[in-house]
């Protein structure tokens, strides 16, 4: 068994209900792939690039799992599109229904056309390491060598 950090956020209503009970939703189903020893609060966060959209609400969560790190992915998006997420359409970091964000699996770095380990945006998303730190503040980015409290407060500077 190895631990996944997964990002969730949800700023649309889905089939499950409201942004909360989405993410409520997501998280029973993360259930499913492993056991869920780390779940950080629900964190109200403004939306960035596409302004014109509701905010978001954002979560993290530590997923013990036996899945491989692409099979974990290809769960996550399945349980996105279960959740009325269509990847297909839609704007640029717009609004969603779901977003589930495989961050980090261990200390694997993997870099292939579908997966990217550590996620590559991860360092500079506030509403990404806010709830991560709240559940994991001293966990080694395995590329940048900084935990992911370090991390937060660089954002800050």
């Amino acid at each position: 068994m190895e631990t996944a950090y997964i990002a969730l956020g949800s700023n649309l209503p889905s089939p499950a209900g409201s942004p909360r009970q989405t993410l409520d939703a997501a998280i029973l189903r993360l259930s499913e792939l492993g056991k869920v020893t780390a779940r950080s609060s629900y964190y109200s966060t403004a939306p960035v690039g596409y302004a014109d959209q509701p905010q978001f609400l954002n979560a993290a969560i530590a997923l013990e799992t036996g899945l491989d790190p692409q099979t974990l992915l290809d769960r996550l998006l399945a349980i996105e599109r279960s959740l009325g997420r269509d990847r297909s359409h839609g704007i640029p970091n717009g609004p969603r229904t779901l977003d589930l964000d495989l961050l980090l699996y261990s200390n694997r770095v993997i870099r292939t056309e579908s997966l990217q380990l550590p996620h590559p945006r991860m360092a500079q998303r506030a509403f990404v390491l806010r709830p991560l730190a709240e559940i994991a503040p001293d966990l080694i980015h395995p590329e940048l060598h900084r935990s992911v409290t370090q991390l937060l407060q660089d954002l800050s500077k």
